[in-house]
């Protein structure tokens, strides 16, 4: 095999698994509070509180993929454009 059909291969095994891991699992954990819904603070002796909701994910703690977003982006405009 040559490097470039290798090459083909791999992105081609990487983008099938990406898009199984999409219509598997459309929703990943927030990146900016990492699945939790809120950010921690600590309070004057240290320890660990509840801080205010994330405004990312509306502490909901998770994101749609890109994947799953072009999907349905795409999805929506086929959609529009093939209706009666």
């Amino acid at each position: 095999m040559t490097p470039i059909l290798l090459a083909i291969a791999c992105l081609m095994a990487v983008t099938l698994g990406y898009g199984g891991l999409c219509a598997a699992s459309p929703f990943g954990d927030c990146r900016k509070c990492r699945g939790m819904g809120h950010a921690l603070k600590a309070d004057r002796k240290g320890r660990l509180k509840r801080g205010k909701d994330c405004r990312r994910c509306r502490a909901t703690g998770k994101r749609i993929r890109v994947g799953r977003w072009l999907y349905n982006r795409a999805a929506r405009i086929h959609r529009a454009g093939t209706t009666d």
